[in-house]
């Protein structure tokens, strides 16, 4: 199966832009009402909102390639997001089945670097790689609509995660899920768990898992550090 780097910065800090503003530690205000469509919605207004965010995204089942010879396989992405367009993050990936390693990513303004696995050095992105981060959080077509979209939503509880957080769960229609992935699920509607704050409606987590050729793999999203200010700066390509 194979995966594109572009595709895993898509997953990543698409569903960061969950995240808006108002800290970790910010005193939570009163609750939303424990209504499904009530929380979503006030979920989806917030998206407008996106400040910056680190994200944690880890997968199991099923592995995903990001190179097009299908030897490195992604394990994890850590990073960070500041609007408007910047992105910073380490890929965790296993070589050839068996050496782990780190990636690093940068993405400004359109412009994206990637390390390379031998040398370490960054470089802008080669041919055959397609990145621009700056899609992934477009309020007319990216995740706040796709909130706006989901079908079938319910609240499944109040859960602690973090926090006291609604526990809603929502079906991403394909249409939606194939832009905010950039074409990584394709065809198939997406259930979606998320773990939102009780007062703006701000995500937390996110859990879903996508099938490929008939194998399943699962993504579990944290977020974290809601309007914390990050520097995200271009890296050296020097020698």
């Amino acid at each position: 199966m194979r995966m594109l780097v572009r595709h895993m910065l898509v997953v990543g800090c698409g569903l960061a832009a969950f995240a808006g503003c108002g800290g970790d530690a910010a005193p939570e205000g009163k609750p939303l009402a424990a209504d499904a469509a009530t929380i979503v919605a006030a979920s989806s207004v917030a998206m407008g909102e996106v400040t910056s965010v680190r994200f944690d995204l880890r997968r199991s089942g099923a592995a995903i390639f990001i190179d097009e010879f299908d030897s490195l396989a992604l394990e994890k992405i850590v990073g960070r997001f500041s609007a408007p367009t910047s992105v910073d993050a380490a890929l965790t990936v296993t070589v050839d089945g068996s050496l782990k390693t780190t990636l690093g990513a940068v993405a400004i303004d359109g412009t994206v670097w990637l390390s390379n696995p031998v040398t370490g050095r960054f470089e802008t992105l080669p041919p055959g790689y397609d990145i621009d981060p700056s899609t992934f959080f477009d309020p007319d077509s990216g995740w706040r609509p796709l909130l706006s979209d989901l079908q079938d939503v319910a609240l499944i509880g109040e859960e602690s995660r973090g926090g006291k957080r609604y526990h809603v769960r929502g079906v991403a229609p394909a249409e939606r899920m194939e832009i905010v992935t950039a074409g990584l699920v394709r065809d198939q509607d997406v259930t979606v768990d998320f773990w939102m704050k009780r007062d703006t409606g701000l995500i937390t987590a996110a859990e879903f898992s996508t099938t490929f050729d008939g194998k399943v793999t699962d993504w579990v999203l944290e977020l974290s550090d809601y309007g914390k200010a990050f520097t995200i700066k271009a890296p050296d390509t020097g020698g």
